[in-house]
Protein backbone atom coordinates (compact mmCIF):
# COMPACT_ATOMS: atom_id res chain seq x y z
CA UNK A 1 0.00 0.00 0.00
CA UNK A 2 1.35 3.53 -1.07
CA UNK A 3 1.55 5.48 1.69
CA UNK A 4 0.26 8.78 1.77
CA UNK A 5 1.91 12.03 1.53
CA UNK A 6 1.55 13.74 4.86
CA UNK A 7 1.91 18.01 5.79
CA UNK A 8 4.34 18.33 8.18
CA UNK A 9 3.49 20.83 11.35
CA UNK A 10 7.45 21.64 11.31
CA UNK A 11 7.68 23.79 8.13
CA UNK A 12 9.30 26.47 8.19
CA UNK A 13 7.89 30.18 8.64
CA UNK A 14 10.08 33.40 7.51
CA UNK A 15 10.05 36.39 10.02
CA UNK A 16 8.03 39.63 9.50
CA UNK A 17 4.50 39.76 9.09
CA UNK A 18 2.38 36.25 8.61
CA UNK A 19 1.81 34.51 5.84
CA UNK A 20 0.34 31.88 4.10
CA UNK A 21 2.22 28.12 5.49
CA UNK A 22 3.51 26.51 3.02
CA UNK A 23 3.02 22.58 2.89
CA UNK A 24 5.50 20.54 3.85
CA UNK A 25 4.92 16.89 2.72
CA UNK A 26 7.13 13.42 4.09
CA UNK A 27 7.47 12.44 0.21
CA UNK A 28 11.37 11.92 -1.14
CA UNK A 29 11.80 11.64 -4.98
CA UNK A 30 14.06 9.52 -6.02
CA UNK A 31 17.01 10.77 -8.17
CA UNK A 32 16.62 8.30 -10.42
CA UNK A 33 13.48 7.53 -11.16
CA UNK A 34 11.35 10.80 -10.48
CA UNK A 35 8.13 10.39 -11.50
CA UNK A 36 6.29 8.27 -9.28
CA UNK A 37 7.61 10.74 -6.30
CA UNK A 38 6.33 13.74 -8.40
CA UNK A 39 2.98 12.19 -9.54
CA UNK A 40 2.61 11.68 -5.66
CA UNK A 41 3.41 15.43 -5.02
CA UNK A 42 0.75 16.32 -7.58
CA UNK A 43 -2.04 14.21 -6.20
CA UNK A 44 -1.76 16.77 -3.25
CA UNK A 45 -1.09 20.08 -5.07
CA UNK A 46 -3.43 19.15 -7.26
CA UNK A 47 -6.37 17.09 -6.87
CA UNK A 48 -8.44 17.84 -9.50
CA UNK A 49 -6.18 16.83 -12.33
CA UNK A 50 -7.42 13.59 -13.86
CA UNK A 51 -3.73 11.02 -13.49
CA UNK A 52 -3.98 9.89 -16.62
CA UNK A 53 -3.96 13.88 -18.36
CA UNK A 54 -0.53 14.35 -16.38
CA UNK A 55 1.78 15.23 -18.78
CA UNK A 56 5.35 15.62 -18.11
CA UNK A 57 8.65 17.80 -19.01
CA UNK A 58 12.61 17.05 -17.94
CA UNK A 59 14.74 20.03 -17.89
CA UNK A 60 18.13 19.70 -17.98
CA UNK A 61 20.13 22.61 -17.71
CA UNK A 62 20.74 22.38 -14.20
CA UNK A 63 23.64 21.64 -13.04
CA UNK A 64 22.90 19.89 -9.34
CA UNK A 65 19.35 19.58 -8.70
CA UNK A 66 16.99 17.83 -10.80
CA UNK A 67 13.55 19.37 -12.24
CA UNK A 68 10.50 17.91 -13.51
CA UNK A 69 8.13 20.07 -15.01
CA UNK A 70 3.74 18.44 -14.66
CA UNK A 71 0.92 20.07 -16.16
CA UNK A 72 -2.38 19.07 -17.95
CA UNK A 73 -2.69 21.56 -20.33
CA UNK A 74 -0.90 22.62 -23.63
CA UNK A 75 0.22 26.08 -23.09
CA UNK A 76 1.66 24.76 -19.09
CA UNK A 77 -0.80 26.94 -17.68
CA UNK A 78 -0.69 25.87 -14.06
CA UNK A 79 2.43 23.65 -14.01
CA UNK A 80 3.86 22.46 -11.05
CA UNK A 81 8.20 22.37 -11.16
CA UNK A 82 9.06 19.44 -9.04
CA UNK A 83 12.66 20.35 -8.30
CA UNK A 84 14.45 17.26 -6.27
CA UNK A 85 18.02 18.51 -4.78
CA UNK A 86 21.22 16.90 -6.38
CA UNK A 87 23.14 14.25 -3.51
CA UNK A 88 24.77 15.69 -0.97
CA UNK A 89 24.21 19.56 -2.35
CA UNK A 90 23.37 19.88 1.14
CA UNK A 91 26.79 20.26 1.94
CA UNK A 92 26.85 23.19 0.37
CA UNK A 93 23.40 24.96 0.14
CA UNK A 94 21.31 25.65 3.64
CA UNK A 95 17.83 24.39 2.24
CA UNK A 96 16.04 26.03 5.37
CA UNK A 97 17.81 29.52 4.34
CA UNK A 98 16.80 28.67 0.44
CA UNK A 99 13.28 28.56 1.23
CA UNK A 100 12.69 31.56 3.73
CA UNK A 101 14.82 33.37 0.79
CA UNK A 102 12.33 32.40 -1.65
CA UNK A 103 9.32 33.24 0.30
CA UNK A 104 10.81 36.69 0.90
CA UNK A 105 11.31 37.04 -2.61
CA UNK A 106 8.30 35.88 -3.70
CA UNK A 107 6.83 38.67 -1.24
CA UNK A 108 8.50 41.51 -2.94
CA UNK A 109 7.93 40.17 -6.37
CA UNK A 110 11.23 38.42 -7.36
CA UNK A 111 10.23 34.74 -7.10
CA UNK A 112 7.85 32.46 -8.37
CA UNK A 113 5.26 31.29 -6.05
CA UNK A 114 6.35 28.28 -3.58
CA UNK A 115 3.98 25.22 -3.64
CA UNK A 116 5.41 23.09 -0.88
CA UNK A 117 8.39 21.34 0.58
CA UNK A 118 8.95 17.83 0.50
CA UNK A 119 11.85 15.42 2.55
CA UNK A 120 14.50 16.65 -0.76
CA UNK A 121 13.28 19.07 -2.95
CA UNK A 122 10.77 21.78 -3.61
CA UNK A 123 7.76 22.37 -5.82
CA UNK A 124 7.02 26.04 -6.97
CA UNK A 125 4.84 27.95 -9.98
CA UNK A 126 6.38 27.24 -13.41
CA UNK A 127 7.77 30.55 -15.07
CA UNK A 128 6.73 30.98 -18.88
CA UNK A 129 9.81 32.38 -20.81
CA UNK A 130 13.03 31.79 -22.16
CA UNK A 131 16.13 30.61 -20.38
CA UNK A 132 18.92 33.20 -21.39
CA UNK A 133 22.25 31.63 -23.10
CA UNK A 134 25.41 34.11 -23.14
CA UNK A 135 24.37 35.68 -26.64
CA UNK A 136 21.46 36.82 -25.55
CA UNK A 137 22.72 38.92 -22.23
CA UNK A 138 24.88 40.64 -24.67
CA UNK A 139 21.74 42.74 -26.23
CA UNK A 140 21.99 46.13 -24.30
CA UNK A 141 18.00 45.76 -23.66
CA UNK A 142 18.39 42.69 -21.90
CA UNK A 143 21.66 43.59 -20.19
CA UNK A 144 20.06 46.50 -18.94
CA UNK A 145 16.87 44.36 -17.66
CA UNK A 146 18.55 42.25 -15.53
CA UNK A 147 20.80 45.20 -13.72
CA UNK A 148 17.36 46.35 -12.73
CA UNK A 149 16.28 43.01 -11.71
CA UNK A 150 19.43 42.45 -9.28
CA UNK A 151 19.17 45.98 -7.97
CA UNK A 152 15.63 45.15 -6.87
CA UNK A 153 16.94 42.12 -4.80
CA UNK A 154 19.71 44.14 -3.59
CA UNK A 155 17.15 46.55 -2.10
CA UNK A 156 15.17 43.90 -0.29
CA UNK A 157 15.87 43.94 3.95
CA UNK A 158 13.67 41.40 5.79
CA UNK A 159 11.57 43.27 8.02
CA UNK A 160 13.10 46.09 7.75
CA UNK A 161 16.72 45.21 8.87
CA UNK A 162 19.45 44.46 7.47
CA UNK A 163 20.21 41.04 6.39
CA UNK A 164 23.04 39.36 8.47
CA UNK A 165 25.94 38.13 6.23
CA UNK A 166 26.92 34.73 5.66
CA UNK A 167 29.92 35.26 3.28
CA UNK A 168 33.12 34.33 5.49
CA UNK A 169 31.18 31.56 7.28
CA UNK A 170 30.23 30.24 4.02
CA UNK A 171 33.90 30.56 2.88
CA UNK A 172 35.00 28.86 5.98
CA UNK A 173 32.45 25.81 5.68
CA UNK A 174 34.10 25.39 1.78
CA UNK A 175 37.42 25.03 3.47
CA UNK A 176 36.06 22.98 5.57
CA UNK A 177 34.70 20.26 2.94
CA UNK A 178 37.34 20.81 0.53
CA UNK A 179 40.06 19.46 3.88
CA UNK A 180 37.66 16.37 4.78
CA UNK A 181 35.89 15.96 1.06
CA UNK A 182 37.92 17.06 -1.63
CA UNK A 183 41.22 17.23 -0.82
CA UNK A 184 42.98 14.00 -2.06
CA UNK A 185 41.58 14.76 -5.99
CA UNK A 186 42.90 18.32 -5.89
CA UNK A 187 45.11 19.41 -8.67
CA UNK A 188 49.15 20.20 -8.03
CA UNK A 189 48.16 23.18 -9.57
CA UNK A 190 45.66 24.18 -6.84
CA UNK A 191 47.21 26.33 -3.93
CA UNK A 192 47.52 24.46 -0.81
CA UNK A 193 44.37 24.71 2.14
CA UNK A 194 46.41 26.72 4.53
CA UNK A 195 47.52 29.10 1.87
CA UNK A 196 43.63 29.97 0.95
CA UNK A 197 42.61 30.01 4.39
CA UNK A 198 45.83 32.66 4.37
CA UNK A 199 44.84 34.84 1.54
CA UNK A 200 40.89 34.49 2.90
CA UNK A 201 42.03 36.09 6.45
CA UNK A 202 43.37 38.77 4.31
CA UNK A 203 40.63 39.58 2.12
CA UNK A 204 38.32 39.42 5.68
CA UNK A 205 40.63 41.89 7.51
CA UNK A 206 40.59 44.10 4.62
CA UNK A 207 37.36 44.06 3.03
CA UNK A 208 35.94 44.28 6.58
CA UNK A 209 36.78 47.68 6.58
CA UNK A 210 35.39 49.01 3.22
CA UNK A 211 31.96 49.25 5.29
CA UNK A 212 29.96 48.19 2.18
CA UNK A 213 26.52 47.33 2.57
CA UNK A 214 25.24 43.69 3.13
CA UNK A 215 22.66 42.86 0.64
CA UNK A 216 20.89 39.97 -0.89
CA UNK A 217 23.01 38.05 -3.47
CA UNK A 218 22.15 35.66 -6.08
CA UNK A 219 25.16 33.68 -5.74
CA UNK A 220 24.40 31.36 -8.62
CA UNK A 221 23.84 33.52 -11.93
CA UNK A 222 24.41 31.47 -15.07
CA UNK A 223 22.52 32.77 -18.03
CA UNK A 224 20.24 29.52 -17.40
CA UNK A 225 19.09 30.67 -13.93
CA UNK A 226 17.37 33.93 -15.64
CA UNK A 227 14.20 33.66 -17.49
CA UNK A 228 13.06 36.07 -19.89
CA UNK A 229 9.55 36.91 -20.77
CA UNK A 230 9.56 38.73 -23.95
CA UNK A 231 5.96 39.57 -23.32
CA UNK A 232 5.89 41.06 -20.09
CA UNK A 233 9.29 42.58 -20.40
CA UNK A 234 10.66 40.56 -17.10
CA UNK A 235 13.67 38.77 -16.09
CA UNK A 236 13.00 36.84 -13.04
CA UNK A 237 16.02 35.34 -11.54
CA UNK A 238 15.64 31.13 -10.90
CA UNK A 239 15.17 30.73 -7.06
CA UNK A 240 18.43 29.89 -6.01
CA UNK A 241 19.43 33.04 -3.69
CA UNK A 242 21.18 33.29 -0.47
CA UNK A 243 22.33 36.34 1.63
CA UNK A 244 25.72 37.06 1.70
Amino acid sequence: MEEKAVASAGCWEPPGPPRAAVPCFSVTVEQDDILPGALRLIRELRPHWKPEQVRTKRFKDGITNKLLACYVEEDMRDCVLVRVYGERTELLVDRENEVRNFQLLRAHGCAPKLYCTFQNGLCYEYVQGVALGPEHIREPQLFRLIALEMAKIHTIHANGSLPKPTLWHKMHRYFTLVKDEISPSLSADVPKVEVLEQELAWLKEHLSQLDSPVVFCHNDLLCKNIIYDSDKGTALHAPQMQRT
